[in-house]
């Protein structure tokens, strides 16, 4: 919330009307924000609820003795799957009499309580100043994406304790009074999540030298009490493991998202890598701290705490996934002197700590460095060089406005809750627009494949049962080709390998260069074929799920040769690379079609020569032609192709009004826009 407010656009759906109304919008919207935490929350403990026991709560599973009743008798960590300090432990030991059912439930529902009490404090302690909206709407959409991080679904599923360190020193640094009940709240953290002591520098840098006195005292002495009443495990804790390095898994799996954990995934070990690491760690702390010492008295103290708790994930030996919550944090930080750059930051936290790393990245071997440690490099680079703006940046409350097209009376007024789909002039920001399209792609893959129960084996009797309807359709309009186009390419062999060819190839290559295209010459027509695009494909997936359709090269009694991927066997059909993340009857509508007739309908529409026009409609014929001499689709498929391209320019066009004749003569973004004077950044 903090990054959007004050962004420079047109009042929209809150700002119009009369007082009454804006606030019964306002009002509507907090309640429609409230009830979408109420659901993630109920949903999340539903999940937690539906998994097997042995596989939720495995951390509370530890302390689990005969008959479900938990105990301590046995070392703390001679499983290794226990990795809390041994305060931890010694607060656990006072739930030995509870029963496992009891717990668990009590558990679960005192995490979701912390969660809320997380985003209220989160909320509140938003820089200011800021706006009545952001205050009222920031408590829910704070505690929605807490609800949504990986790092909490994991809490709630493990039993762990490492929300709390995040809770102490929130209420440390924002709620308490007195400097030193906050530094003993903080030292608390810290004793139940040592890196938490880093704090302790921020506090003192800062001015507030009793409160890291207090901190670093109450962390000895809580250590020293856990250490006085378990000393075996407070040895094997702080001596044999090192602070805890080596518990709960190895540590060069991809969940530990530490510097250490990186250099171990890259191939380094021995003395090289712990030298290395204590390099780069020492490193990161000096500045990290020195950013967020001066955030800190520029006023911007939450976004001082995200960054002190992003090095701690950085320089902690291991950094499990359920306790990287100091990432999300940092989308406080507002970045960009544009209100188009001012959701870049958000945008990529908020991703990549909801959505797993194979979503944000392909599965490409080049990718892997960057896929493995991409929780890491977000930590890294909220830590140490990602420019926040200063409170006294002229670009903090007012960036440069984004440009719209003038209000077109041909979009229906009567349709409603989108103000936000205003047509849009200028550039949009590129890496926004490659992570959107890259999650979008992910999703969609992922929705592709659920069609078929994430099987490619699973409805193959009911996709061929359709294929065998559209056949009988096929026939009784004349329409029935297939066969007769397969078995004559497949007799010519450099017409084969052109289909082949132009198949395999041009279906990603040249929507993407159309929009490449647009996105530097057209940008305000960029979003207009952007959105088409997309409700295209929404509307195909639609299509997918209702309706799985075997592609003729599938139906074994018809004799198609399919030419692409050579002989197939009909119950593990190969799609080559892409079989395991590719729903093979997915056939209705031809997206292979659909695509390709957008790219020719958009380029006809806006290139401004003739020839360029006929070129590009030829893209669509010959990928007609491609698709169902290869095998790969109906004549039909075809049409449905058709049907959705149709759906999505309608669509577009409902939603957002035609086409803005004004976005013809934009050629740049803010070339008439008056530029401010240069922002300054604490660093």
């Amino acid at each position: 919330m903090a990054n959007v407010e004050h962004s420079g656009q047109v009042a929209g759906g809150f700002g119009t009307g009369t007082p009454q109304e804006t606030k019964a919008r306002l009002r509507a919207a907090r309640v429609g924000l409230w009830l979408i935490a109420a659901v993630l929350a109920v949903r999340q403990v539903a999940v937690v609820v539906g998994t097997p026991r042995g596989e939720r709560l495995t951390v509370l599973e530890t302390w689990v003795g005969p008959n479900g009743v938990l105990h301590v008798k046995a070392p703390l960590y001679d499983s290794t799957r226990f990795t809390g300090t041994p305060l931890a432990g010694l607060v656990l030991k006072s739930l030995t009499r509870s029963a496992q059912q009891a717990l668990g439930w009590s558990w679960t529902f005192g995490t979701l309580l912390l969660v809320v009490a997380l985003g209220l404090i989160a909320a509140r302690a938003l820089p200011q100043p800021v706006t009545r909206r952001s205050s009222l709407l920031a408590a829910p959409v704070a505690i929605s994406l807490l609800m949504l991080s990986l790092p909490v679904r994991n809490t709630l599923s493990l039993g762990q304790t490492s929300i709390i360190p995040v809770l102490l020193v929130l209420l440390g640094c924002f709620v308490v009074r007195g400097e030193r009940t906050g530094g003993l709240l903080i030292g608390l953290g810290a004793a139940l999540q040592p890196t938490v002591l880093v704090f302790a520098p921020l506090l003192w840098f800062t001015g507030r030298r009793r409160a890291a006195a207090s901190t670093v005292g109450t962390f000895a002495v809580c250590t020293l009490l856990a250490w006085a009443a378990m000393p075996y495990d407070s040895y094997t804790y702080w001596v044999h493991h090192l602070a805890g390095t080596g518990l709960g898994g190895k540590a060069d799996d991809h969940t530990n998202q530490s510097l250490h954990g990186a250099l171990l995934r890259l191939g380094l070990s021995g003395p090289l890598e712990i030298g290395l690491f204590f390099v780069l760690g020492a490193v990161v702390a000096a500045l990290g701290l020195r950013r967020a010492v001066r955030y800190a008295r520029d006023g911007q103290l939450l976004l001082a705490v995200a960054v002190t708790g992003c090095v701690a994930v950085a320089v902690s030996p291991t950094s499990w996934q359920h306790q990287l919550l100091w990432v999300l944090l940092a989308v406080v930080g507002r970045v960009g002197a544009r209100a188009s750059d001012r959701y870049v930051w958000p945008v990529a936290v908020v991703l990549v700590m909801t959505l797993p790393a194979r979503m944000m990245l392909p599965n490409m071997t080049v990718a892997e460095p960057l896929r493995d440690n991409l929780v890491l490099l977000a930590a890294l680079a909220a830590a140490t060089f990602v420019p926040f703006l200063s409170r006294t940046s002229p670009y903090y409350r007012s960036p440069v406005p984004t440009r719209y097209a003038p209000s077109l009376p041909a979009r229906p007024r009567h349709v409603p809750l989108l103000p936000f789909l205003r047509r849009v002039l200028t550039r949009p920001n590129l890496l926004l627009e490659l992570l959107l399209i890259r999650v979008t792609y992910a999703a969609y893959s992922r929705v592709r494949l659920a069609a078929t129960g994430d099987d490619n084996t699973a409805g193959r009797a009911t996709a061929e049962r359709h294929g065998d309807q559209i056949l009988g359709l096929e026939r009784f309009l004349r329409l029935d080709v297939e066969r007769g186009v397969n078995h004559a390419v497949v007799n010519i062999g450099w017409l084969r390998g052109f289909f082949d060819f132009y198949y395999e190839s041009f279906h990603f290559l040249v929507p993407l260069t159309v929009l490449a295209v647009l996105y530097r010459r057209r940008p305000g027509d960029y979003r207009w074929g952007r959105s088409v695009l997309g409700f295209t494909t929404l509307v195909a997936l639609a299509g997918f799920w209702l309706y799985p359709l075997a592609p003729p090269r599938l139906m074994p009694h018809l004799g198609i040769v399919d030419t692409v991927h050579g002989v197939q066997d009909f119950s593990k059909p190969d799609y080559g690379a892409l079989t395991a993340v590719t729903n093979q009857y997915a056939a209705m509508p031809s997206l292979h079609f659909g695509w390709s007739l957008w790219c020719g309908l958009t380029v006809a529409v806006l290139a401004p020569k003739w020839w360029m026009k006929v070129l590009a409609l030829l893209h669509p014929l010959l990928t007609a032609s491609a698709i169902v001499a290869t095998g790969n689709h109906w004549v039909l498929d075809a049409v449905g192709g058709a049907v959705v391209v149709g759906a999505g320019f309608g669509l577009a066009s409902l939603l957002q009004g035609p086409r803005a004749r004004a976005a013809d003569d934009v050629t740049e973004e803010i070339s008439s826009a008056p530029v401010p004077v240069k922002a300054r950044t604490p660093s």
